[in-house]
């Protein structure tokens, strides 16, 4: 059904909108097996994102697909199709109706001045509230391909037919500008736990420009 990519598109706005107002008003295989660390911005370890053999096996016989007005690439496993490619939005889409994946990249540029610390710090802060009242169950800082950002996983939605997302979000300096990486793998709740290998492979198979 195409009104999926509609309302991810739709909870990526509504994600932005709330870390903007904090900024203002405040100033199965689902782990990743990657051991080496460094430090962020908030002076956390921050994991190497790293896809297990199972999350690769998931992307076998797929292919590398190119965002090139954005300088990133993601490996996806086979019959999946491109659905957007914009000079702002990126999307690919798996095979399936609801209850099928999504691979939605979302580039929002700032402010030459932007603080990029305090905001990535505040995204952390978001999710780990969501965490406290059950919306979150996975959190964690991730390096993918030299950028630290933050990930976290949605909990199951009480619905099946409600959707779940993993989400991974960091800062770069690309083209001239300050970038806000908003790279997003989603589905239905009853989808998710199929497609799940699969999503953290593409997430971890990220190549980024910065």
């Amino acid at each position: 059904m195409k009104f999926i990519p509609l309302l991810l598109v739709f909870g990526l706005a509504l994600s932005l909108c709330n870390l903007s107002k904090k900024l203002h008003g405040g100033g199965s295989s689902n782990t990743n097996s990657g051991t080496s660390s460094s430090s962020n911005s908030s002076g956390a370890a921050a994991e190497h994102g790293e896809a297990t053999s199972i999350q690769l096996a998931a992307l076998s016989g797929g292919s590398e697909i190119k965002w090139e007005q954005q300088g990133m690439s993601f490996s996806v496993p086979p019959k999946w199709v491109e659905t957007t490619n914009e000079s702002k939005t990126f999307s690919w889409r798996s095979p399936g109706g609801f209850d099928a994946a999504n691979l939605i990249v979302s580039i929002s540029p700032m402010g030459e001045d932007f603080p990029t610390e305090v905001s990535i710090n505040a995204a952390y802060d978001q999710a780990k509230t969501r965490a406290k009242n059950g919306e979150v169950d996975e959190l964690k800082w991730v390096e993918i391909d030299g950028l630290k950002g933050v990930q976290f996983r949605e909990s199951n939605p009480e619905k099946p037919d409600g959707i779940r997302r993993l989400q991974w979000m960091s800062y770069r300096k690309f083209a001239g500008q300050v970038q806000l990486i908003n790279l997003m793998l989603a589905s239905s709740g009853k989808g998710f736990p199929n497609h799940q290998d699969a999503m953290y492979g593409i997430l971890y198979s990220t190549k980024i420009t910065h």
